[in-house]
């Protein structure tokens, strides 16, 4: 079979990636718009994509499609299941974050933890220097070891974020869940991770069962002095909810690399927040230039052995 391949969102990804190695024609664009996804699939058999979304109802309007290759782990964009019963295959990255997430992770815990942007911010105001002494204790300085640490997911990404943890002498429990599948991690009851964790992280996927699971009854249950940390996907929590959180000291602060609509528009409540004890980057936890490398070849691994006949990460 001579395989049409087209990329819908080449622009996402910042490095090089080959072609497969078999008989096929290729086709890219920078981007694609919701409008844009049945005509620019219209002859593929295989599509690359990142988050543009494949409902039933586009797929039913892309009879030659065979195959879906996504260029991320996450999987929320694509219905599953309409793709299953017409016998298109789905394969995603799996992983290829395994250093990149946990270490921004930290990066946001020990600026949250230190307080580092709010003394930068009274250094620019000029507070250092008119203090009568060498150094400034404006705000509380926290260390990492012998604090809790929960991690909500106990994949690949959480238990790298565990080792790191761990090298700080964190205390480290894994938050129990219905659809757990690793059966070598101690899981601890979620309300009592809530209740014990200094940091709070969260690395699983967004379902319909984990849409929302952080609300203000999870937040009011957490530590006043406690972080939550969030580098997975933004509907895992209700922001307006953090927002009354923080506003009200229900926890400490907040370090966030999603958020719910991405790229976010006018009207989010969390990108108009401007406090020194939250942090938001633009989805930027996964992007290390060679976690990003890993992806891309992964990528057209996956493809290429689809069409070999011995499939790999198959989600279908």
């Amino acid at each position: 079979m001579n395989h049409h391949v087209v990329f819908l969102e080449r622009d996402s990804l910042k490095v090089e990636v080959r072609r497969p190695n078999f008989e096929h024609t290729y086709e890219e664009y920078a981007k694609t718009t919701p409008d844009q996804v049945v005509s620019h699939l219209q002859h593929a058999t295989i599509a690359i994509i990142n988050k543009v979304g494949l409902s039933e109802e586009t797929l039913a309007q892309l009879p030659k499609l065979k195959m879906v290759a996504i260029a991320a782990t996450g999987y929320d964009a694509v219905d599953i299941g309409a793709c299953r019963g017409r016998g298109i295959a789905v394969a995603n990255i799996r992983n290829y974050a395994i250093h990149t997430v946990p270490e921004h992770v930290f990066a946001l815990v020990l600026a949250l933890r230190r307080n580092l942007f709010a003394y930068r911010q009274e250094i620019e105001q000029g507070r250092w220097q008119k203090s009568e002494q060498f150094c400034l204790f404006t705000h509380e300085i926290g260390e990492l070891f012998g604090a809790t640490i929960g991690i909500v997911g106990e994949g690949t990404i959480g238990r790298g974020t565990a080792a790191i943890a761990q090298g700080f002498g964190m205390r480290v429990l894994f938050a129990y869940h219905e659809s757990r599948k690793k059966k070598d991690v101690v899981l601890t009851p979620f309300d009592q991770v809530l209740a014990e964790s200094d940091i709070l992280s969260l690395h699983c996927p967004l379902t319909p069962a984990t849409r929302n699971l952080i609300g203000m009854n999870e937040l009011r249950k957490m530590k006043r002095n406690a972080l939550l940390i969030n580098t997975a996907r933004g509907g895992l929590v209700d922001e307006a909810a953090l927002v009354q959180a923080l506003d009200d000291g229900t926890i400490a602060g907040a370090g966030f690399d999603v958020l719910t609509t991405e790229p976010p528009r006018a009207g989010n409540p969390l990108l108009g927040l401007r406090r020194p004890n939250f942090i938001l980057t633009p989805h930027i936890a996964w992007a290390s230039t060679e976690a990003m490398r890993f992806l891309a070849d992964q990528l057209v691994d996956n493809i290429e052995a689809w069409v070999a006949g011995k499939p790999q990460n198959l989600l279908t």
